[in-house]
């Protein structure tokens, strides 16, 4: 109980953070743009969060983090708005919910689905938040058990988890990662004092800054995808109906609410897990477990409840790796270790014991975003709907705009600009040879941190590389991670091989 009543207490700091009303506007901010940034097909959280950095530095560290975590949830909702309605999925994670949301429209019952959605989204949402309260703490005391062999153990396995979390060609996730290790090289050694991969750049000298390369592969490479598929938004919403479920459609999606929820909170804490994994993987649970499956795809109220569900929770339960071990697990929160990082917050461990302000404010905001986002979604269900028809080629100028704006106000260098335009470019064509940037970014952020990791523990160990399998702990996450690397490596390896050996 005493653990119980430190969480309590532990709580109540939060929210007394949380419920400031500087705290409380930039919640209410985030939920909205959150929202917005669903609702808009081709503007992912992503994006957003990375062209609004620039945005935090004038704001204190927990509001500024406040703010970004809200519009990662608020996009989970509004996703699901475009997604029922017109079809459209505004964020990736809600693509399994057109299915069945968009026939409940046809058949008339937007209302219903909307509403699900929302309620399913709150519930999952403040149950995530509450395994993030009860478990990160616990995590964090043991990782104070970590030394140098350890954290440099932890990077490896988010390395590995980024080939996980890539879709498609293992091979194309390698390079992505590679690369990214090369970009995070780039600047001066700490040790020796030599420029590395600066190419005679008086300016790179520095290294490369974070903002420009994620405003460059995040917002300006995905906003120039999308104009170049279409020129116009999704066409005409379809009238709603009354936002309220039958008790028929209630009955149905309470236990898919549970189970969604469960995949969702577990896949979002697994390292290349999150919300876009947790909603297909509730789908086709439900799909599994359902009497009728032929109801799928032809407007079953748990295809909703199920996925955006997930989503949800995932989302919130993502933050645990990202607050007790400081590992980002997936390309949002590599964006949310930028933003605490610019801030001069380490993540990793010591948050919590360093600053319990921070870390507990977060958590609370976790439920006060949850309830703001219900409020305000259901009444502006058709002003969201509507700012789907915003063509393209209005959003593309003021995204470009904002974004050389955003880089030249970190470090007030037009060498940022420059540098945002060619990630842009260099993100285009990453796209358009099917290679996803978020390992990318997660190896940039993860790669300077593993070197020095590894520099202290050969210092520590006097040169003896053993030192990494000779520690139990470190051994076991080594293991770990060579595990994982040939299970996601080995089909791709057998799909290779019965390729060329194939008979004609």
């Amino acid at each position: 109980m005493a653990g119980l009543e430190d969480i309590a207490s532990h709580l109540g700091l939060g929210f007394g953070v949380a419920l400031t009303p500087a705290n409380l506007l930039y919640c209410l901010l985030g939920a909205l743009l959150g929202t917005l940034i669903g609702v808009l097909p081709g503007l992912g959280p992503a994006t957003t969060i990375a062209m609004l950095l620039p945005v935090t530095f004038h704001l204190s560290p927990v509001g500024g983090l406040i703010m970004l975590a809200g519009i990662y949830y608020g996009a989970q909702y509004g996703g699901s708005i475009t997604s029922i309605l017109v079809n459209i999925p505004g964020e990736s994670s809600s693509v399994v919910t057109c299915l069945d949301g968009h026939a409940m429209t046809r058949q008339g019952r937007s209302g219903s689905a909307l509403a699900t959605a929302a309620l399913g989204s709150f519930v999952a949402g403040c149950a995530a938040t509450l395994l993030v309260a009860l478990f990160a703490p616990p995590l964090t005391d043991l990782v104070q058990l970590f030394g140098a062999a350890e954290y440099f153990a932890l990077m490896a396995l988010g390395l590995v988890a980024a080939v996980v979390l890539a879709q498609g060609s293992v091979l194309k996730a390698l390079l992505m990662i590679l690369l990214g290790l090369m970009l995070g090289f780039v600047g001066t050694d700490v040790n020796s004092g030599a420029h590395r991969l600066t190419f005679g750049l008086e300016p790179l000298a520095d290294g490369i800054g974070f903002i420009p390369l994620a405003m460059g592969v995040f917002g300006i490479a995905e906003i120039a995808t999308h104009l170049e598929r279409a020129s116009g938004g999704g066409g005409l919403a379809a009238a709603i109906t009354r936002l309220w479920p039958t008790r028929d459609d209630l009955r149905r999606a309470w236990p898919a609410v549970l189970r969604g929820t469960g995949v969702g909170a577990l896949l979002g804490v697994l390292p290349g897990g999150g919300a876009i994994l947790g909603s297909f993987a509730a789908y086709t649970l439900e799909k599994r477990l359902a009497k009728e499956p032929a109801r799928f795809g032809n407007g079953a109220i748990e295809g909703v409840a199920a996925p955006e569900s997930a989503n949800n929770a995932a989302a919130q339960t993502s933050f645990i790796p990202l607050l007790t071990l400081g590992i980002p697990s997936n390309g949002v929160m590599a964006l949310m270790v930028g933003a605490m990082m610019i801030h001069g917050i380490t993540p990793g461990p010591t948050v919590i014991d360093q600053q319990p302000e921070l870390f507990w404010g977060i958590i609370a905001s976790m439920w006060v975003a949850n309830l703001m986002l219900v409020v305000i979604n259901l009444p502006l269900v058709g002003i969201w709907a509507r700012l789907t028809r915003v063509p393209y080629r209005f959003l593309f100028p003021a995204v470009l705009l904002f974004c050389a704006i955003g880089a030249y106000s970190y470090a007030h260098s037009v060498f940022d600009i420059l540098l945002t335009m060619v990630f842009g470019l260099m993100g285009y064509v990453l796209l358009k040879l099917r290679c996803e940037p978020a390992p990318l970014l997660l190896a940039f952020v993860l790669g300077p941190m593993m070197e020095e990791h590894l520099r202290r523990a050969l210092l520590i160990g006097r040169g003896d590389p053993t030192v990494f399998v000779t520690r139990p702990l470190s051994a076991a996450i080594l293991a770990l991670a060579a595990a994982l690397l040939v299970v996601t490596v080995l089909p791709a390896i057998r799909g290779l091989r019965q390729t060329a050996f194939r008979e004609e």
